[in-house]
């Protein structure tokens, strides 16, 4: 009766007696030493032994093997998913619809408008510091004669050319006559030193330094002449001439002839080869001496008030000088994206402008496609938007346009504007009648832009060229906390060339190298520019 009461206990019991046994079929079946010819286990194991008693082994092995494939899979699914993913669908740079790029979103980083702080503390402007010695003293009611100067091309090329012109009467001890702005054939304009700059101020702020005088001396009577008698002017002054050569080979030609005139004077003084203090000099002409006109200085404050205020709430404005002129792009000799009758018609303005360069055009192809890739070709409009918006700027940022004429027109334009459509020009800024004034003279035009462009927020160059130099100088010494970016193009280059790198490597590598070309000081080295690098010889540490 107690064995009919209980049959659970005695199933229980038999079940633990048989438990060892199946434990131990179960090592045997799966032992790597079960096929032994001494083993008296069954040479077919799988068969062997009840199959009842191995069935549920085999489910839970079964179930443990699924188990462990599904966890596998996931973890490899889950590293190699995006690569599969962009093996199938690559991700390139922007989709093109229509006209226009589309790029996928980049999340706006803290230091988008600024460079920060603990990195533009260290040094402070001093160009307008005197120095209590001097390697060559102003004399008293004493000069060794008068240069005149030519200062061609266009605004920018001709304030260096200034600054230059005061440091080379300085270093002879002569009188600067007011420079000259030569008409230049692109710009073909007139403007007189007198007409964008303070002249007054010029004088004035400089006469401890070097004596200026507004006119030639009366008693010289071939004043037509200067500029154009052979006899009156020196003109084998090489480029980045040392301030010993001017001592010793142009000086005692002007104490011989009493005034002559320095043509052509472009890029006649070098920066290594002068002592620090004439160095210091031209930058003091530069941030300091040379003013434009108050009306200029006025209308660009307006122009900058406007910028900030286009939407009714204040906003950083970035300021883009676009460089993609028909002059540039033919010059750059590189190749660009356009239709047959494009490229046919750039070759022929080539060939007409610089046909010592052209010749038949056979080597250009493989000399275009090396510029590129070492990035030495202009930006093109399109370009800069991709790079923008990798750094992260916001298609709402309000961007200020600087350049000339756009190469391809709106066409070219329309990949910028759709991706930035808060463009502006200072045309767009103003009513005809507030521009007026300033349209007597090109040079106004230009100092409107240098201006707006000095006191954005973020400035962005897209190639070469004493306009960007300048700024990117200019914005240095005024304590470089705002950023002045200078694109790596052959970043362009790269990702463009090579459709299976995509957005995220691009974005990383954008960000990662626009770190160090955000307008920090720089380490400076021998013949470095220093219009645009003034670090070592214009500022101090703090």
């Amino acid at each position: 009766m107690a064995e009919m009461r209980h049959p659970g206990r005695q199933q229980q019991q038999h079940l633990q007696q048989e438990a060892p046994l199946v434990e131990k079929r179960e090592r045997a079946a799966f032992s790597p030493l079960h096929s032994s010819p001494s083993s008296s286990a069954p040479s077919t194991p799988l068969l062997s032994g009840n199959s009842e008693d191995r069935l549920p082994s085999h489910k839970s092995l079964f179930r443990r093997a699924i188990f462990a494939s599904l966890a596998i899979t996931i973890l490899l699914g889950a590293f190699f998913l995006p690569s599969l993913w962009d093996l199938i669908n690559p991700p390139f740079l922007c989709q093109k619809d229509g006209i226009a790029l589309r790029c996928p979103l980049v999340r706006e980083p803290p230091s988008l408008w600024e460079n920060p702080f603990s990195a533009t503390t260290s040094w402070k402007p001093c160009a307008d510091r005197r120095n209590s010695r001097s390697d060559f003293p102003l004399a008293e009611n004493e000069t060794n004669g008068y240069i005149a100067v030519h200062a061609e091309g266009g605004l920018n090329q001709q304030r260096i050319a200034i600054c230059n012109a005061v440091a080379v009467a300085r270093i002879m001890n002569v009188t600067l006559i007011i420079p000259l702005m030569k008409q230049d054939q692109i710009w073909k304009d007139q403007t007189r030193f007198e007409d964008i700059f303070d002249v007054d101020h010029f004088i004035n702020y400089l006469k401890d330094d070097v004596r200026i005088v507004k006119e030639i001396p009366s008693w010289f009577s071939d004043k037509g002449e200067l500029y154009t008698s052979i006899r009156r002017t020196v003109k084998n002054i090489p480029k980045y001439a040392s301030a010993q050569f001017y001592l010793e080979n142009v000086l005692p030609r002007i104490k011989e002839k009493k005034i002559m005139a320095l043509k052509p004077f472009v890029d006649r003084l070098g920066y290594d080869n002068v002592p620090q203090e004439i160095n210091r000099l031209r930058c003091k002409v530069n941030y300091h001496a040379l003013k434009f006109l108050p009306e200029v200085e006025e209308m660009a404050d307006f122009l900058v008030a406007r910028m900030r205020n286009r939407t009714g709430i204040l906003h950083p404005y970035m300021a883009l000088h676009l460089r993609f002129e028909k002059g540039m792009v033919g010059l750059s000799f590189c190749d660009f994206v356009g239709n047959r009758q494009e490229k046919v018609m750039m070759a022929a303005y080539r060939q007409k402008e610089w046909p010592r360069r052209y010749k038949n055009g056979s080597h250009l192809w493989h000399q275009a496609l090396q510029k590129r890739k070492e990035g030495r070709c202009p930006l093109e409009p399109g370009e800069v938007a991709v790079i923008l918006m990798a750094m992260g700027y916001p298609k709402e940022t309000q961007i200020y346009v600087a350049s000339g004429q756009v190469y391809g027109g709106d066409k070219r334009m329309a990949p910028l504007r759709n991706m930035f459509p808060n463009l502006v020009t200072k045309e767009g800024l103003t009513t005809k009648e507030e521009l007026a004034p300033f349209r007597k003279h090109v040079t106004s035009l230009a100092a409107l832009d240098f201006l707006v462009c000095l006191k954005s927020d973020v400035f962005v160059m897209t190639h070469g060229g004493n306009f960007a130099k300048l700024i990117i100088g200019a914005r240095r010494y005024m304590g470089h906390r705002q950023k002045s970016i200078k694109p790596n193009k052959g970043l362009i280059a790269k990702y463009l060339g090579d459709p299976t790198l995509g957005w995220p490597a691009f974005v990383e590598d954008v960000i990662v190298t626009h770190e160090s070309r955000s307008g920090l000081p720089e380490a400076t080295f021998p013949a470095y520019d220093i219009y645009e690098n003034p670090l070592s010889h214009c500022m101090c540490r703090t």
